[in-house]
């Protein structure tokens, strides 16, 4: 195992704190090693509101995974949602000089310009991911170095969060052992998850539907183009079932998860439940629980939809297919409703290309905590197993290992 690099990827969200640690061999192939994934209640959409609890519930996570895997943890990739994100698209220029070739300096400049826009004092920025580049009005251009020219110029997507509940999310991977190599908006990571090869060479939208929020991202061609956050997901179906039925949010969950389906027409009418309470019990149908969770799925795909349409353009004529992640992708029907919605090829996205315990983390609901590992292979540096050990040992916060160069070329992300 010594010359194998390790990445962990965690995923702190509103219902479940996920972690996940990969393995790397020289060939490239990622093993899931370890896997850890406990209940969270120290979030609200996204964002931390309890520290202690949501320290408690990461130190779980980590430590379950850490059993699994029989490596101990000491830094991830930690993933980003909440309504404080904000995206938004940049253009830059920068002059190349007569005569001379592009050189990755000037690449690097270019970027430099098109981030300098401005932010609110309290937001840092998360992501700077370059488009494609333009050279004296040709466009479509990848990777401008070498060629000649005298204009350079690039659209880039920059991401940013809110200082405070990215200094929160720190300290809680910190404060349960775990330095954080880099925070990662959770549409990027899921997408390097779920999308296969031939979705990279298309436009995608992503949707991964979580307990608090709803992660939204457009890819083109391999790289996001675009990123936003629903304030709304899975735990939204849970509140309509709760008040509906006058029962504990937690017994609404249960029954969504049992019983509940997105699509009327496809319950049965003649299922019939039964939940008690203290004070009486609740009898509904499954084709009425239905009827209560297709309206708040139709309202977070069409919120989706518009965020999209207000920033790109029409749905339709910008992308080719849809793919949903995330818990709450996992509900019977939610596919046909997407369909019915968008008008596109709809799928389900689960993590791909992965071994080791693939029955284990092959669900939408560990997209985002795969994607962090898979992020982790692009950006590193990552630590082999003995660096784990031998860091535990000494104490210290060197990392080791190197960049796995041959990924570099999918996705370009400057910090």
């Amino acid at each position: 195992m010594s010359d194998e690099r390790i990445i962990v990827g965690l995923d702190i969200g509103t219902t479940k704190i996920c972690t996940v640690i990969g393995e790397v061999a020289r060939d490239g192939v990622l093993d899931i090693i370890g896997e850890g994934t406990v209940p969270s209640d120290g979030l609200r959409k996204g964002v931390v509101v309890n520290l202690e609890r949501t320290i408690a519930s990461v130190r779980q996570s980590i430590q379950a995974a850490q059993r699994v895997a029989g490596v101990e943890v000491h830094s991830a990739w930690v993933g980003v949602a909440g309504s404080h994100l904000k995206a938004l698209t940049s253009h830059g220029m920068a002059a190349i000089r007569r005569g001379q070739q592009i050189t990755k300096a000037d690449v690097e400049r270019c970027i430099e310009n098109a981030q300098a826009v401005p932010l609110e004092a309290n937001m840092d920025i998360l992501h700077v991911i370059p488009q494609d580049y333009v050279v004296d009005g040709n466009d479509g251009i990848k990777d401008p170095v070498g060629m000649s020219g005298v204009r350079l110029e690039v659209d880039v997507h920059i991401v940013a969060g809110a200082q405070g509940p990215l200094s929160n999310l720190r300290r809680c991977a910190g404060d349960a052992g775990a330095t954080v190599d880099g925070l990662v908006v959770q549409a990027l990571a899921s997408g390097l998850s779920v999308l296969g090869d031939a979705e990279q060479e298309l436009t995608t939208l992503l949707i991964d539907i979580g307990g608090g929020t709803t992660d939204v991202g457009v890819f083109r061609r391999g790289t996001l183009a675009h990123s936003a956050v629903i304030p709304l997901g899975g735990d939204h179906i849970t509140q309509d079932i709760s008040q509906l039925l006058r029962i504990p949010p937690d017994e609404a969950e249960r029954v969504k998860k049992r019983y509940g389906v997105a699509l009327p027409e496809l319950a049965d009418r003649d299922v019939v439940l039964e939940v008690a309470n203290p004070s009486y019990t609740a009898s509904i149908s499954t084709f009425e629980l239905a009827q209560v969770i297709k309206p708040r799925v139709v309202e977070i795909l069409d919120l989706v939809r518009r965020d999209i349409e207000q920033r790109m353009g029409a749905l339709e004529l910008l992308a080719g297919n849809v793919v949903i992640t995330g818990g709450a992708s996992l509900m019977q029907g939610l596919e046909q409703v997407a369909t019915e919605r968008f008008r596109l090829p709809v799928r389900v996205g689960k993590p791909e290309g992965v071994s080791g315990l693939v029955g284990v983390v092959a669900s939408p609901a560990h997209a985002t905590a795969v994607g962090l590992v898979r992020y982790g292979m692009l950006h590193g540096p990552v630590l082999t197993a003995s660096d784990h050990r031998g860091r535990h040992e000494r104490g210290d916060g060197a990392m080791h290992g190197g960049v796995l160069g041959k990924f570099r070329n999918l996705l370009k992300d400057f910090f």
